[in-house]
């Protein structure tokens, strides 16, 4: 079975064909259009796809936003993704390629992508957390993501960790990823000095030896790590596999995993924190796993 596996971000489409063996191909990146709304993302990704692949005998799709993965539906999508809520993903692409087609949000699809090809292959148990413009979530249990009641647990993003602290986007007050994504950081980095305004900036600052630079990164990993034993503490996981593009710092996450065996419960120590391993391509091959493990 060839899937033709795509995952889809605020600024980005990557897609391609991934084989039983889990071996991509034909790779091809765009720009999603997103702030023009679904109905343009939508119609250029079909554009590109029919004018691109042939032989395809499935479609997983990987995607920002919360999902309902049993009708193929977008629940909400927030304001990155205008008129992207209520579209029927999966019967538009049915209706349009004669294939069967599968939706899964991004970060569920990324653990899928891990457990079955990646850093999660050794554990039956584990939790998936990416840390980038928010902070995202997943539960995989018995090599299963439990999606909860109506599809869409594992929101960590939202715990809240700061009573009365900074209003989130998602209208809660306090949430983890206000402290502890990758938007944090950089927004408490750039009040230093606006030169770093990402990810990149920020550890090239700190090789160049910026001490208060390097006590904002302390602060954000005591952010992360606080975090993480709260999950630690409910879940009781064997593995947390961290992953986003900041995490690719093998130093820092060698950083966060020291603060939590520091902070968390002795008898809960045995918990692993390690680096996923797929990169970008995690939520293709988790997409395209839709199909090749149902």
């Amino acid at each position: 079975m060839n899937v033709l596996a795509i995952d889809i971000g605020g600024t980005n489409i990557k897609m391609c064909l991934v084989d039983k063996a889990g071996q991509a191909s034909a790779f091809k990146e765009i720009e999603s259009g997103a702030i023009k709304g679904g109905q343009y993302l939508v119609e250029n990704l079909m554009q590109t796809i029919a004018e691109t692949y042939t032989g395809f005998d499935a479609i997983g799709i990987s995607t920002a936003s919360q999902v309902n993965s049993d009708e193929g539906t977008i629940i909400y999508a927030n304001e990155n993704f205008p008129g992207y809520t209520g579209m029927n993903m999966k019967a538009i692409f049915e209706g349009r390629f004669g294939v069967p087609v599968k939706v899964e949000n991004d970060v569920n699809a990324a653990a899928l992508g891990e457990n079955y090809f990646g850093a999660g292959q050794a554990f039956k148990d584990f939790l998936c957390l990416t840390y980038g413009t928010g902070i995202g979530g997943a539960i995989v249990i018995d090599s299963t993501v439990y999606k909860g009641m109506n599809g869409i647990a594992g929101e960590f993003g939202h715990l809240m960790l700061h009573p009365g602290g900074e209003k989130c986007n998602c209208g809660c007050i306090g949430c983890y990823e206000m402290y502890g994504s990758t938007t944090a950081l950089v927004r408490k980095a750039s009040e230093l000095d606006s030169k770093y305004s990402n990810g990149r900036m920020i550890f090239e600052g700190l090789e160049q030896g910026d001490q208060q630079l390097e006590k904002v990164l302390n602060d954000w990993v005591l952010e992360v790590a606080n975090g993480l034993v709260s999950l630690i503490h409910i879940f009781n996981p064997p593995a947390i596999i961290i992953g986003g593009g900041v995490m690719e710092q093998e130093k820092l996450v060698a950083a966060v995993s020291a603060k939590v065996q520091q902070l968390a419960i002795s008898s809960f120590s045995g918990v692993q924190i390690i680096s996923a391993s797929l990169g970008n391509k995690a939520g293709l091959l988790g997409a395209a796993s839709l199909h090749l493990y149902k």
